[in-house]
């Protein structure tokens, strides 16, 4: 595209944000990547729309002159879904931050995208009403990002996902149209369910502005515990024992001995060095403590090592600092690293061959690799650490992800329980869904037919 063509747009988007229009080569830089191995491309300008209506008429902007849009949250994904190609503008949604709406009667809430997990459940405590919202993927990341990505995280087999906790969208679709999918009821039969459609298409279908979403009661008594075992197997037959029974497990989260090593290396904790399950146990004060004595009898009946429990919300969340720095931890193993993380998950009665099957995988390579997940509904990560700019260490780790994706998939499995496909698991999505993603790329094509939202992510 020629260079009059980009001074044209710019001369628009000026005019319309004012400051909020910037070709600044640090911030284009920032919004070129994830926390991901992918290498991006710098866009060629990054915007900082503060309504819908701004958004739209961006849209309305780059679709004149065939300018692609790359929606950009918070940058935590791991995928590369909000990496940046050249030519392209970033739309930045971090300033569309507002929380425009509350319900503690109809226990919703109607968050602009840019507003993170974190800022909404301080909000919720703030103002007293003791409700919050559950779906945590580790990373602050915004809830926009968190529908567009159909994420999930520590608290997915008791709560859900983003797909289970949102109620409708507000969407600027590829012509600069503001549409409003879903609504408050909690169910419909009126039409196409184009609520589900948005979520989990990545930015590749349009711009996600606005998110109302379901929100929990605080539970009245929550314990956390944290239990070690000679093997991954004993752990993940304990999480299938637990699973199978009447107790309310909130979290079961699973660290393998190497991922255990690194967090006690990086946050100066003195846990066991062995595969280690985190648990969390959400109700009354009665169903807690009986949940909690009913996990320390399954715990013990498959060889638990160390068993400890704690009540008091400091003491939890110390615990679970373990499960938090994990990520971050894994790469201090190899100071300077970039992460390579994948992701699996499998019907639960089928976690531990794939686990297992995994391990041998890891233990077969002279790559550093990490595991842990949320074993509780049958996902799992791996962590590899990687020198940067090293193209057989990447080489190494894809061929690592492929091998893991296969195992799942043979399972009756998906090739990613959360992270999404972006740039790095188009292929798998093929193997995966077959004839299927010709649906997908239909879709795609009626609803973008231009190609400006988000190309080159999730199809090939």
């Amino acid at each position: 595209m020629n260079d009059t063509v980009y001074q044209k747009l710019h001369k628009e988007l000026r005019s319309l944000l004012g400051n909020r229009f910037s070709i600044d080569s640090d911030v284009r830089e920032t919004h070129a990547k994830d926390a991901s191995y992918h290498q991006g491309s710098l866009p060629d300008a990054v915007v900082f729309p503060i309504s819908n209506t701004e958004v739209s008429e961006i849209v309305k902007c780059c679709a004149r002159y065939s300018v692609p849009i790359i929606p950009y949250g918070t940058g935590t994904g791991v995928e590369g879904a909000a990496v940046g190609t050249e030519g392209t503008l970033c739309v930045s949604l971090k300033e569309m931050n507002d929380i425009l709406r509350v319900s503690s009667e109809d226990r919703d809430a109607t968050v602009q995208s840019g507003v993170t997990r974190n800022q909404l459940n301080e909000h919720l405590t703030e103002n007293g009403t003791r409700l919050h919202f559950p779906v945590d993927p580790g990373a602050d990341a915004s809830l926009g990002g968190m529908a567009a990505t159909r994420a999930s995280g520590t608290s997915a087999v008791y709560y859900g996902t983003m797909l289970d906790n949102i109620l409708g969208l507000t969407v600027v679709t590829s012509d600069g149209s503001i549409i409003q999918t879903g609504g408050r009821a909690r169910k419909s039969a009126a039409g196409y369910d184009l609520t589900r459609l948005f979520i989990g298409s990545e930015g590749t279908l349009g711009i996600i502005t606005e998110v109302t979403l379901k929100l929990k009661p605080l539970p009245e008594a929550v314990a956390a515990v944290v239990s070690a075992f000679p093997t991954v197997e004993a752990a993940v037959n304990t999480v299938i024992k637990l699973t199978g029974s009447v107790i309310n497990i909130a979290r079961i989260e699973l660290l393998d001995e190497l991922q255990m090593d690194a967090v006690n290396n990086y946050s100066n904790l003195d846990y066991q060095v062995a595969p280690t399950l985190f648990l969390e146990f959400h109700g009354s004060s009665n169903t807690v403590t009986e949940s909690s004595g009913v996990a320390d009898t399954i715990a013990s009946e498959n060889g638990s090592i160390d068993f400890r429990w704690a009540t008091d919300e400091k003491d939890r969340k110390r615990l679970w600092q373990a499960r938090y720095d994990s990520y971050y931890a894994a790469l201090n193993l190899r100071p300077g690293s970039v992460g390579y993380v994948t992701d699996v998950c499998v019907p639960i009665s089928q976690l531990v061959e794939c686990i297992t099957k995994t391990k041998t995988i890891l233990e077969n390579t002279n790559l550093l690799a990490t595991m842990l997940g949320h074993v509780g509904d049958g996902n799992f990560h791996v962590v590899i650490p990687l020198e940067p700019d090293n193209s057989d260490e990447l080489n190494q780790a894809r061929q690592i992800s492929n091998q893991i994706v296969d195992i799942a998939l043979e399972m009756g499995g998906t090739s990613t329980g959360e992270h999404g496909i972006g740039i790095g698991k188009r292929e798998a999505l093929e193997k995966e869904h077959g004839k299927a993603v010709d649906i997908m790329r239909s879709i795609k094509v009626a609803l973008d037919p231009n190609n400006i939202m988000n190309p080159g992510k999730i199809f090939i």
